[in-house]
């Protein structure tokens, strides 16, 4: 009995034992509660991830059901909308969607490095997004020049809004800032292909010799690119690319925008508006020996620049036969007597986009004393605000561009890229007033008129006679077959990109 007792007794105390054993671990060892948080906590961050991604999917759909309504009602659908959700706010919503990248075998890359002014580098930059969409091949953000006579060290980011440049066109082609890594240590290695493309190539000159260099060197850079795309008979998808590169996808930088909409607008506290693209700096005298006007010192140094730049091919010239010729800018005298001839207002503003004119006042004192409101951007903003674009041409010219673009008339007084780009680019806006000047048959009536073979009178109705049908009327192309230069360019008038109604007022005068 005894025993028994002892071994009941020993049973006791282990049991005690024991469990003061596993209260001591419980309150002791954190391991377990430890371990325990380990597995809570991926769990409550799964449901956080699963409860994230069902709400971008209801965004999204959300989003694709507004761009749907947006496309199928118009700007009127948001009218009557909550302040929150008002038709701006709608807009801006609906702009923020990007469209669908578009997927397709990459055939290697394509560097380009553009040559010339500014208006001269957009058109190739359209070129070189439609070259390589149709080769399936990707670009790299254009190099823009800076080696030329204005030596603006702009980068394309200065000038473009290179995001959108990118997001807008991802439907069409692949863009990038840079080349890959692994490409670019080929490039630091010169194990790159770099050409110079044959001017005015149709696109299966791209397409069969160009391309496969591509793939065999994986990246090609062309280091010329003004008028390297022919401006007829290419593919109907090529030239509407090309539009859609320049009116859409090539925005200014929000800076350059903000200061062009604040030109504009104190334009037009003052009524209407006309620009004066008045082409009379001294690069472009020196560049075409053109000297009508200037004295003796003047000629000869325009000559002495002219001999300076060896890229300037053409050295001796005949200023007068290339007057005659109308291949001349007009003078600020010659353009004051057109525009009197015109009957354009003497009292309008006319705002000059152009660089410092050669002669100055002494050359623009018959201008000034037709048409005393001229304006320039200097003139109508603090230098604080142009600080960050001197020394800039780029820039500078994209500001004229801009106020080019909203001007009641624009009067370009040579044909230059600035000239036909704006002039196609308001073909666009609606076929606005554009005065294309037929300079040629200008100086034939001015030389006469100054002789005292015409009236005041009689002069004024032969330049407008002249002028009737060069108002930037709808038209098509002119086009010449193996004499791409003398034809119409492209850009100046891109007839294959307007509304539908503007081409059936094409057709109807063809």
């Amino acid at each position: 009995m005894c025993r028994i007792e002892g071994v009941m007794e020993e049973r006791e105390r282990r049991r005690r034992k024991w469990e003061l054993g596993l209260k001591g671990t419980a309150l002791g060892d954190g391991r377990v509660e430890k371990l325990k948080s380990c597995i809570i906590f991926p769990r409550s961050r799964l449901k956080l991830w699963i409860i994230r991604a069902t709400t971008m999917v209801l965004l999204w759909t959300c989003l694709v059901q507004l761009t749907t309504l947006g496309e199928l009602l118009g700007p009127s659908a948001f009218k009557g909308w909550p302040c929150c959700f008002s038709q701006e706010s709608a807009s801006s919503f609906l702009v923020k969607s990007l469209p669908p990248k578009r997927v397709y075998q990459n055939n290697g890359y394509l560097m380009v490095s553009c040559n010339g002014g500014l208006n001269q580098m957009r058109a190739a930059i359209c070129d070189m997004v439609a070259i390589a969409r149709y080769l399936n091949v990707t670009l790299i953000v254009p190099e823009l020049d800076k080696t030329s006579f204005w030596a603006d060290p702009s980068e394309f980011q200065d000038i473009f809004d290179v995001d959108h440049f990118i997001t807008s066109l991802r439907d069409e082609v692949r863009i990038l800032k840079e080349l890959p890594p692994r490409l670019k240590r080929r490039v630091v290695l010169g194990m790159i292909y770099t050409m110079p493309p044959i001017s005015w190539s149709d696109i299966s000159y791209y397409q069969d010799q160009v391309l496969p260099l591509i793939r065999k060197y994986k990246v090609v850079h062309l280091n010329r690119t003004d008028a390297r795309l022919a401006n007829n008979g290419q593919p109907f998808e090529i030239q509407k690319l090309r539009c859609r590169v320049n009116f859409s996808a090539l925005k200014f930088t929000p800076q350059i925008e903000e200061l062009g909409k604040k030109v504009i607008r104190l334009l037009r506290q003052k009524g209407r508006f006309m620009v004066l693209h008045l082409r009379y700096e001294m690069d472009m005298l020196a560049f075409s020996g053109c000297n009508q006007g200037c004295n003796k010192e003047e000629v000869e140094e325009l000559t002495r620049m002219r001999y300076a730049y060896p890229w300037w091919k053409e050295k001796i010239i005949n200023s007068e036969l290339k007057r005659r010729d109308g291949l001349c800018p007009l003078t600020p005298e010659e353009t004051a007597l057109t525009l009197r001839a015109l009957d354009i207002d003497s009292s309008i503003q006319v705002y000059i986009a152009a660089g410092e004119i050669y002669g100055g006042t002494r050359r623009m004192a018959s201008l000034a004393a037709a048409y005393p409101n001229l304006v320039r951007k200097e003139t109508l903003l603090e230098p604080s605000e142009l600080r960050f674009f001197q020394n800039h041409s780029s820039q500078m010219a994209a500001l004229d561009y801009l106020v080019s673009l909203e001007s009641d008339i624009f009067v370009p007084t040579y044909d230059g890229n600035m000239a036909k780009v704006v002039e196609g680019h308001r073909r666009h806006l609606g076929f606005k007033k554009t005065v294309l000047l037929d300079r040629k048959l200008l100086v034939d009536l001015i030389d006469q008129y100054n002789a005292g073979s015409f009236t005041w009178n009689e002069f004024s109705a032969a330049v407008k006679e002249a002028h009737t049908e060069r108002m930037g009327n709808p038209t098509k192309r002119l086009v010449i077959p193996d004499r791409p230069k003398e034809e119409d360019y492209f850009y100046s008038n891109p007839w294959e990109c307007l509304e539908p109604s503007h081409e059936s007022e094409i057709s109807s005068i063809i």
